[in-house]
């Protein structure tokens, strides 16, 4: 599959689905559902529920995430909101404030 990149430039505010792999560099606010994996990049902004089989975090997320794999907040990484998913990983320096569901 190919793979998308939301430029660091780039606002999007609404709704983004789609079954490849998306990288934000630039913000993003509303709700994210992917079949692939979602990547914030350092210096990305995310206002948005997400719904995705992976996600990791160096930039900044605020809302609910639900993965069916796997959630990484990497050491530059800020999240705000609930995490539901089996495997999470959180980075020494990265900042997380939520509750975390680690049932399937």
């Amino acid at each position: 599959m190919a793979n998308t990149i939301i430029g660091s430039t780039i606002v999007i505010d609404g709704e983004i689905t789609g079954d490849e792999a998306l990288y934000i560099q630039g913000t993003v606010k509303g709700r994210i559902a992917l079949e692939e994996s979602l990547y914030v990049e350092e210096g990305g902004e995310v206002e948005a529920d997400i719904e995705t089989q992976n996600v990791e975090i160096s930039g900044n997320l605020t809302g609910n995430i639900t993965a069916t794999e796997r959630v990484e907040i990497k050491e530059t990484g800020r999240v705000v909101g609930d995490v539901k998913s089996p495997r999470i990983l959180i980075a020494d320096g990265a900042v997380f404030k939520g509750h975390i569901d680690m049932e399937v």
